[in-house]
């Protein structure tokens, strides 16, 4: 249904960061406050006309944004961001009857995304590498974005290459870029299936610009050298396009809050482990037992742990957390539990850590609304929330990652 909206006035931002009239329309790229007028269709005014502009709006720096999905909240200013974010957290926890301190927010810096899927797609007159437009399948190229690591910018015309050699017509390759300490590595999927003769193309073009890896569509057709994150004194080789940490400065915070929610416990438990992002910086002082979905994944953490020197005992296990956690009986010999789940949050686990004896839990999780029901569980079940922090690591986006401690008795911060 189209209709003339006439004159809106924003109120608030939703989850996504789109405004939010007083009518219940959707605005993107607008803020609170701000009065706008546009054709509506369907509840949402996809183009507004911003007729009285809020205070807080700021020139993007970025000169894709408006044509460009990769960030949402560029038109904000960096203190406006902050406080919605810690106001989305705050308000998913009153909406359980949760509240707690806010430790410091952490923000990620410009161009510091080491990890990113980029797309690629042929066209009548090239190819186009990047993000894609604001609710669209359409691609957007980004030679300028503001947002991506300087290495990650510098392999663009790689990826151009690679799509003109092994991209479709008919549909789009998507590539995982990850920046590691040999050298970029990259995951695509979508293109070609090769022959003998392409294959050797693709792995030609990735010898010659130096990348750690090119994998297409799951089969490794170059190696450098193996691609290597550091996680503590660890040296890790993930699996192709396994899940990172979006930012080096957000890993950072984040175990950083982990250190500090786990404390002094000896034997902890890190549940949807990864890589090892947490187990193997914590096993510099505590045993740790990871446990993780993805067996590749698990994989490489222990592979990590056998060559990191002076680290305590690691032991870990590919397991589903969703159909199989930890019971109340196996987590009693742990003296601290961290647990990130992905966005859907852990029910079926955090009902077993209720009923444990585990008196810390480090809370790391990217979806607050999720997050604030499972520690309302908890918190029903004997433990207290001691603190939440906010580590926005998807700069200018509207994503929310938060860190908390929980305890059963307040053993201090």
């Amino acid at each position: 249904m189209t209709e003339a909206a006439g004159r809106q006035e924003v109120v608030r931002l939703g989850h996504l960061g789109d405004g939010v009239t007083a009518e219940g329309l959707f605005a993107p790229r607008t803020l609170p406050g701000e009065v706008i007028a546009g054709v509506a269709v369907a509840g949402r005014i996809a183009a507004p006309k911003i007729v009285t502009p809020s205070a807080q709006r700021v020139r993007p720096p970025c000169p894709h944004y408006a044509r460009c999905g990769g960030c949402a909240l560029m038109h904000a200013s960096d203190g406006f961001v902050a406080g919605w974010k810690a106001g989305v957290v705050g308000a998913a926890l009153a909406a359980q009857g949760l509240e707690a301190p806010f430790r410091p927010m952490h923000v990620s810096p410009p161009a510091s995304r080491r990890r990113a899927v980029l797309g690629g797609r042929r066209t009548k007159a090239g190819v186009i590498v990047g993000f894609h437009a604001p609710a669209s399948e359409q691609l957007t190229p980004i030679p300028e974005c503001r947002l991506l690591h300087p290495e990650l910018m510098a392999a663009l015309p790689v990826l151009e290459t690679l799509t003109r050699l092994g991209g479709t017509r008919r549909g789009e390759i998507a590539f995982a870029v990850t920046r590691t300490e040999t050298g970029l590595d990259v995951a695509a999927t979508g293109g070609a299936v090769p022959d003998a003769g392409l294959a050797a193309r693709l792995a030609g073009v990735a010898d010659a610009a130096g990348l750690a890896r090119l994998t297409w569509n799951g089969e490794t057709l170059a190696l450098r050298q193996a691609p290597v994150l550091r996680l503590g004194r660890a040296a890790v080789t993930p699996p192709p396009g396994a899940f990172l940490q979006a930012t080096a400065e957000a890993e950072a915070a984040l175990l950083e809050a982990v250190r500090l929610a786990v404390g002094p416990a000896r034997r902890v438990a890190d549940m949807f482990a990864g890589c090892g992002a947490f187990a193997l910086p914590l096993a510099e002082g505590a045993e740790v037992h990871a446990v993780e979905g993805d067996a590749a994944m698990t994989a490489a953490l222990l592979a990590g742990w056998r060559s990191a020197p002076g680290l305590r005992a690691v032991t870990a296990e590919a397991r589903d957390l969703f159909r199989r956690p930890l019971a109340a009986a196996e987590l009693g010999r742990f003296e601290a539990v961290v647990i990130d789940p992905p966005r859907q949050g852990a029910a079926a686990q955090v009902a077993e850590l209720a009923a444990s004896s585990v008196p810390v839990v480090a809370a790391v999780s990217c979806n607050p609304v999720t997050f604030a029901r499972d520690a309302r569980v908890l918190v029903q079940a004997g433990f207290r929330l001691d603190w939440v922090q906010v580590v926005d690591q998807f700069r200018w986006s509207a994503h929310v990652e938060l860190a908390a401690r929980l305890s059963r008795t307040h053993m201090g911060a």
